[in-house]
Formats: structure tokens, sequence, C-alpha cells
């Protein structure tokens, strides 16, 4: 979603160069970037054609007018299996993880999300669907390691292998917002990732 130390190609990249291809648009091609993932995360991220709309969109964030709903494969089974979880996130800036903190901690934030059992696989895997009604740094991660539930191939926060694209099985499903022009409400829904245990649940 942006660069780093690797040097490889970053989407908005592509994008900027596949609309200066398909508008033949001169000049710097702007693509500003109100949904973005983790490197390991698949699924649904959003762009911005115009900074107006960057703009917009970004107070829709602010204001929580956009759901966001993901989908994590683990092998535990959360208890209850439908909850809501309220932490404070604190973030290790060296490791570039998020822990669980006291309330009111120096520098933490609330970080709240709804999620649900929706299913198990032949192969022991559950489907967890979570709401964000927050969007703090790698929250999903910490908040369902926290109640022992352990994304598959998330090393970083207690899974035991990783998957053998070095992913993790968290998946933004979808994407509901209203349009900063049209004013219409969309839908953006992604299929998971072309694996076994994805499959059973698609």
């Amino acid at each position: 979603m942006q660069g780093d130390k690797t040097g490889d190609v970053t989407l908005p990249d592509m994008i900027r160069a596949y609309l200066k291809e398909r508008d033949n648009k001169p000049g710097n091609v702007f693509c500003g970037v109100i949904h973005r993932l983790d490197r390991p995360v698949s699924g649904v991220v959003l762009f911005a054609k115009t900074s107006k709309a960057l703009s917009r969109m970004n107070d829709a964030l602010k204001l929580r007018d956009m759901k966001k709903t993901y989908w994590a494969l683990c092998k535990e089974t959360p208890l209850p299996p439908e909850g809501r979880l309220e932490d404070w996130l604190g973030r290790d800036e060296r490791n570039n993880k998020a822990y669980i903190t006291k309330p009111g901690a120096q520098g933490a934030k609330l970080a709240v999300l709804d999620y649900k059992l929706m299913g198990s696989s032949s192969g022991g895997y559950n489907l967890i669907e979570v709401n964000l009604h927050t969007g703090r740094h790698h929250q999903i991660r910490a908040q369902l390691a926290n109640i022992g539930c352990h994304i598959k191939g998330d090393l970083k926060y207690g899974a035991p292998r990783s998957n053998p694209d070095g992913g993790i099985s968290l998946h933004a499903r979808s994407l509901t917002f209203i349009h900063p022009v049209r004013k219409e409400e969309i839908t953006i829904v992604a299929r998971p990732p072309e694996e076994p245990v994805w499959k059973e649940f698609a």
C-alpha cells in the first residue's frame, strides 16, 4: 500500500500508471489511499481519484460512516461465539506490533470491534466475521489473539506456523459507504483468496 525498504512497486503506483495510460493523461496522476491493508492481508482496498473525494472519504472514516467487515480464519473457537471487544491498544514501533494495555495508558487508543462465529471448515478452522468500529493498527490481529483466537499464519500474534505464501488468513470482505459525489450507497465485496480453506466458506 505504501513504499518501504523493500522498494517493491506499490498499489498506488500501479493505479497511477494504469490511469495515466487509460485516460491518456499528461503529467502526474492523483491517487489517494482511503482504505489500506497490511501487506499480508487480502481483500478490499479503496482509492480516490481526486483530492476532494479523498478529503470527503477521510471525513467519513473519522465519523465512522463507513462499514468495514473482515473475515478471519482461526483454529480456536471464540467464546462466547458472538460479542463485542473493547480494548486499549498500545503500539510497539520497534517490532511493528500492537498490544493490549491498561485503559488510559500513555499513547494507548480505544479499539472496538464486533465479532461473530460464522462456521467451521472440514479441517477444523473457524470463520470469524469482524465488524470494525475503530481503525487501530493491527487491531483485529491483536484483539482476536487476546481472546485466544490466533489468525491462521499470523506468527507475529501467536499462530503456530506461517502460511505457504507468507500471508495471513485475514480478509477485508466488504466496505459500505456513501459515494462522495453521487451520494449513493456503495458496497464493495472481495472474494477470499483461492486457497482450500477459504474456498469452503466462499
